[in-house]
């Protein structure tokens, strides 16, 4: 039974491959695409870049989160300020940007800065940031900032 089949096989597919394998829809002619292999694949999702710049109101998606929320990410720590810290079962700090008129309310575990700094904690005097970075000889070190609260 298997011998059937693979001589039928064979025979099938003798008869493919003996002709030149010139197809119809080419009728001859070449296409205008000069290197086909650089092309994108259209059945993979276009990768977005993670440093993308966002408007201050855009929508973006934050693990399974969607917000449109205005957002603190892509600010330098120094132009941040604390000016109010909420204290109690959920802890809350409120920032502004200099000269920004928005107050923003962070929380333990956002990220903010440009270097995506975590925030640790937030006390009575400040928030506790940290972010990673590489020393001098290439290794991953931990930065721990304070952010204390601004007397403006």
């Amino acid at each position: 039974m298997r011998g059937l089949f693979l001589a039928v096989f064979i025979l099938a597919t003798s008869n493919v491959f003996a002709k030149n394998a010139q197809f119809e829809f080419f009728n001859g002619n070449k296409t205008k695409i000069k290197n086909p292999f650089r092309l994108r694949d259209p059945f993979k999702r276009k990768i977005l870049s993670l440093k993308a710049k966002r408007g201050k109101y855009s929508a973006f998606l934050k693990g399974n989160f969607f917000s449109n929320l205005p957002s603190i990410d892509n600010v330098a720590l120094n132009d941040i300020k604390i000016v109010g810290v909420l204290l109690g079962k959920k802890r809350r700090a409120m920032a502004k940007i200099r000269n920004g008129k928005d107050t923003y309310l962070l929380k333990e575990g956002m990220r903010l800065g440009l270097d995506n700094a975590e925030i640790k904690a937030i006390l009575p005097g400040g928030i506790v940031v940290v972010e990673k970075i590489k020393n001098v000889y290439n290794q991953e070190e931990y930065l721990e900032t304070i952010i204390p609260i601004s007397s403006e």
